[in-house]
């Protein structure tokens, strides 16, 4: 956005907000979704709502087919009020609250087992609900030499594991629908060790189940001034798809009924569909060192030790040339340093624009010093609020004072 249109944004919603881009969240979807597909044609994606919860991103991903993933009741309701049908709603995570659970359960809904405990209180559910179809995934856990002990599903080699396989069978109502696996290394060379192994595991205990899922774990579109800071290489969605539809096509391509393949995508969809905007406070110096304090924090932003994409929006009536300023938040905290050394023109009464941070920031953002900010949806041309600014009310109507 020009200058212009974030002046005029910010007389109507204040002086600091999220820019949305919708559209191109859907552009992500529908890139992502066509690279695995024109190699394994049965494919789909369960959006990680954890990564980015604003109900008009899952909105979208129900209306292009996809499935809601999520790890808590929370994140269940939401999916239920945007209208996602059950059927659609895939529950991980390591803590299920049981009531919730039941729920979903009856109502069609896919729970992924993560635990012994987490058996036993399906079978509770299921001795009071026999009349129905109880659809369950084991979230499976295994090495692919990520230099990580996963603490997230049932190590398949061992008596847990092999024990609810084993219920599971005997029990006519519940319905195995498929084995799901989450590694949260984003690194390409990890994707093919994990869908060898899941279709090694598969050979092993000779099941075709319905669904196979692989889990989230994938880098999206990242700015150039970002991906330079990476020691890691950024893969585009056609390189984990060659890593993993592959290896689908050539196990199950002339089979009569391919299993579904899944991967939960977060970061992948949304990281550059969101921007903070804020405005310049004050700037000053202290013992020649320069700082401009920005109506935000790295908590709006979340991306650690990094200097995030910025754009400079000139809206200052004086303006300084800087060789090396630091660019810091509102808060209290030393650590409160958003962009690092940078250099150019920069005035009080100045925005600044900060990219790629639609991954882990509205939802991660703590109710610290200040409330969170006004969403801003811009990828129609006219601006819609999606999210209102939180005032005093927000936070403390749950405390007794």
């Amino acid at each position: 956005m020009n200058k212009n249109q974030i002046a005029e944004l910010s007389q109507k919603f204040g002086d600091a907000f999220y820019l949305l881009d919708t559209a191109q969240f859907r552009r992500n979807y529908q890139e992502l979704k066509n690279a695995f597909a024109a190699i394994y044609p049965n494919v789909n994606i369960a959006y990680s709502y954890k990564t980015n919860y604003t109900p008009a991103l899952c909105k979208q991903v129900n209306a292009l087919g996809g499935y809601a993933e999520v790890v808590s009741d929370m994140e269940m309701e939401i999916a239920l009020r945007i209208g996602v049908a059950p059927s659609m709603i895939i529950w991980n995570g390591p803590y299920k609250q049981p009531q919730k659970m039941e729920q979903l359960l009856v109502t069609g809904g896919i729970v992924n087992i993560d635990n012994l405990r987490e058996w036993l209180t399906i079978k509770d559910i299921n001795n009071r609900n026999r009349t129905h179809t109880i659809n369950i995934g084991i979230r499976c856990n295994f090495e692919i030499n990520d230099n990580v002990v996963s603490r997230f599903g049932f190590d398949t080699d061992g008596d847990d594991f092999r024990q609810v396989l084993s219920e599971i069978n005997s029990i006519a109502n519940i319905h195995l629908i498929g084995f799901q696996c989450h590694f949260a290394t984003r690194r390409l060379e990890t994707w093919k060790p994990r869908a060898q192994k899941m279709l090694d595991l598969l050979d092993r205990l000779q099941i075709q189940p319905e669904h196979i899922d692989l889990g989230g774990g994938l880098y999206g579109k990242i700015e150039e001034s970002l991906k330079a800071q990476f020691d890691a290489y950024i893969p585009s969605y056609n390189e984990y798809a060659n890593e993993v539809a592959t290896l689908f096509a050539e196990k199950f391509g002339n089979t009569p009924n391919p299993p579904l393949l899944l991967i939960e995508p977060g970061s992948a969809l949304v990281g550059d569909c969101m921007s903070f905007v804020a405005k310049v406070q004050n700037i000053k110096d202290i013992r020649g060192h320069h700082f401009a304090t920005i109506l935000g924090s790295t908590h709006n932003i979340n991306v650690s030790g990094k200097n995030p994409p910025m754009k400079v929006h000139a809206l200052s009536q004086s303006r300084q040339q800087y060789k090396d300023i630091n660019i810091v938040g509102y808060t209290c905290i030393e650590a409160d340093q958003i962009y690092r050394h940078y250099a150019g023109t920069l005035g009080v009464g100045d925005f600044v624009e900060f990219g790629n941070c639609g991954s882990y920031s509205v939802v991660l953002k703590p109710p610290f010093i200040l409330p969170n900010f006004p969403v801003i949806d811009c990828s129609d041309g006219e601006p819609k609020l999606i999210k209102r600014q939180e005032y005093f009310d927000d936070l403390f109507q749950t405390f007794a004072f």
